[in-house]
């Protein structure tokens, strides 16, 4: 079973956040909370990590994951940025976006769309994710912790434990989720077009 971390939202503990940061780079499946829902996450270089959050999720090998980056600087380094959605990426970050754009030679090919080599890019407004992100010093691969068959994500950490905890190997506690997934928008050849209409207001892109 997994081990349960409690981190404080607002002032996540350096001891803590190491741990979890620990787990990543030896390989782990994490349970994390992002501002939008509670994530699944990996190390961006770990093949095995990554299908184990394939076979949770029932996901094929169409699925765009997503790279959740500390700031923009990172997104630049994984994906191509025309100036037009570059300048709708510095509005909307940090924020509970996802905004789809082609990959750059610094993602593994498996996290690509196999046709498109597009690659999902986000910058969360969570103090968690972002301590995270600033220990690990890169982007931590993610998408939403949705069961298979189910419309909204898990939020309950008690039913996290019970439904996750057998296939994951960290869970940070830091109190209830939200259950509305990002935005997705796709910036892709330099227009907008909305995906997935979620927490973010998609009215910017339409």
């Amino acid at each position: 079973m997994a081990q349960t971390l409690t981190i404080h939202p607002q002032n996540p503990e350096p001891r803590l956040i190491a741990q979890a940061v620990r787990v990543l780079l030896d390989g782990g499946v994490i349970v994390y909370p992002t501002d939008s829902t509670y994530a699944l996450g990996c190390h961006i270089g770990d093949k095995s990590a990554l299908e184990r959050i394939r076979r949770l999720r029932q996901l094929d090998d169409r699925h765009n994951f997503t790279l959740v980056c500390a700031d923009l600087s990172a997104i630049a380094t994984y994906a191509k940025v025309p100036n037009s959605a570059y300048r709708l990426l510095k509005a909307h970050t940090p924020g509970p976006y996802t905004f789809i754009l082609s990959a750059t030679q610094e993602v593994p090919r498996r996290l690509m769309h196999p046709k498109r080599k597009t690659i999902g890019l986000r910058v969360p407004d969570s103090i968690v994710a972002q301590a995270l992100l600033a220990q690990l010093g890169e982007p931590i691969m993610s998408t939403s912790l949705i069961l298979p068959g189910e419309e909204f994500p898990l939020s309950d950490i008690y039913e996290i434990e019970d439904r996750v905890g057998h296939a994951v190997d960290l869970i940070i506690d830091s109190g209830a989720c939200g259950v509305e997934a990002t935005t997705v928008v796709d910036l892709v050849d330099g227009g907008a077009s909305v995906v997935r209409a979620g927490k973010g207001d998609p009215s910017p892109f339409l």
